[in-house]
């Protein structure tokens, strides 16, 4: 099975250089990794033994953001070395002041040695996913502790099948796993691995701590005015599509809408559909708060401050592989809607059994959800209390990390 997964990575390294003569995401993974053990060697002084934290992109960054910046706040001195396997996660932390933050190179075996050579880190910590066969395999065998925090797991996932043995001997290389659910810690002991804690999801502490300290943006609360504010964060084709009649149907509310791509042809079919919307770039010198009713977001990082200035959420994907993060929106009060791909996010349906989300699948069922919750204190106030009791994993993972 080895030789499978190696000659995978390496044509998954081929398919990348080829795509990266048209495809500018594919060429900043490819370019962004040409240098990197340079670059790596210039910064990192192996003697300093960092804590190693790799993400999957920047979602797993704000993840596993609490873990990290409560480890650095108990002990400044210790260095921090940050790896991301995807542009959108390197591009807009790269220089994320509390760590030195690297592309992690392809999962070979001597891009793993020479990397671990390089680094020698003191730990390792993983967010959620991201299983590497090399780079655990290294850790191992150097006995450098491998920790995997806010892990998921599944039934259906290729770990818990007859035919997963590899895979399973991946996870053995782990450390300890701290995973978000009871499914977890059960579908982890079944193949015979008992190093578990059930430590709940740092994304609530994240979002928890954002929503007590949010950054004031200015330019958005000029915009906003004393209007209602609905957001639509990271939104697709599919979804933004359906705002179209919402948008017409309440003038009197105003819509900021926040895609998960700004590519130009991107931003120009939103403006497409929304012909009175004014940009964010183009509204900071030329539009007046009173002229615009929908403004369209096209800059990353300031969606998760957005939320504080909006009455209702919508967050895109659910028509598409499965809804972005709710729990962003939740945390400052806001009721989230979304498309009917939800199943494989627990907080969607945590939200929904209480009240304070609703899944729709038309711009009918949009419309009659909005209604729903525009007026709904009570949903407001079950969405921000659903994250403040779910909040403390950081606390707990910091202890038992603390103790290896």
């Amino acid at each position: 099975m080895l030789w499978i997964y190696n000659i995978g990575i390496v044509m998954y390294g081929l398919l990348l250089k080829l795509a990266s003569l048209f495809n500018e995401k594919a060429k900043l993974f490819v370019n962004g990794r040409k240098n990197v053990f340079e670059n790596i060697a210039q910064k990192v002084n192996v003697k300093d033994r960092p804590i190693w934290f790799h993400f999957a992109s920047l979602g797993e960054f704000e993840q596993g953001r609490p873990v990290l910046e409560k480890l650095k706040s108990e002990n400044p001195s210790q260095k921090i070395v940050v790896t991301f396997f995807s542009p959108s996660g390197y591009e807009i932390r790269k220089n994320y002041a509390l760590a030195d933050v690297f592309y992690l190179p392809l999962d070979t075996s001597s891009n793993a040695k020479r990397f671990i050579e390089l680094v020698n880190p003191k730990s390792a910590i993983f967010t959620k996913y991201e299983f590497w066969f090399h780079y655990f395999k290294e850790l191992h065998k150097n006995q450098i502790p491998l920790f995997l925090i806010s892990g998921i797991f599944r039934s259906d996932q290729t770990f818990f099948k007859s035919y997963g043995g590899f895979y399973r001997n991946i996870l053995k290389y782990v450390t300890h796993f701290f995973v978000q659910n009871e499914e977890s810690v059960s579908l982890l002991k079944s193949i015979g691995i008992n190093e578990v804690s059930l430590a709940g999801d740092t994304r609530f502490d994240r979002v928890y701590e954002n929503a007590q300290q949010p950054k004031k943006l200015e330019l958005i609360e000029t915009f906003c005015g004393n209007s209602r504010v609905f957001i639509a964060g990271s939104t697709w084709p599919e979804d933004e599509k359906l705002l179209v009649l919402l948008t017409e149907k309440y003038p009197d509310w105003k819509f900021i809408i926040a895609p998960h791509e700004i590519g130009e042809n991107h931003i120009r079919e939103i403006e497409g559909l929304f012909p009175k919307a004014t940009r964010f770039s183009v509204f900071s010198s030329k539009v007046s708060a009173t002229s615009s009713q929908i403004l369209i977001i096209d800059n990353i990082g300031m969606l998760s401050s957005l939320y504080q200035y909006g009455k209702l959420a919508y967050i895109g994907g659910g028509f598409g592989v499965g809804i972005h993060n709710t729990l962003e929106a939740a945390a400052f009060g806001l009721p989230v809607i979304f498309g009917p791909k939800y199943d494989k996010f627990q907080e969607a349906k945590d939200l929904i059994a209480i009240g304070a989300a609703k899944s729709i699948s038309s711009a009918d069922e949009l419309i009659a959800a909005f209604e729903d919750f525009k007026a709904n204190e009570r949903a407001s106030a079950d969405a921000k209390n659903y994250v403040k009791e779910k909040k403390g994993a950081t606390e707990m993972i910091i202890e038992t990390l603390n103790r290896n």
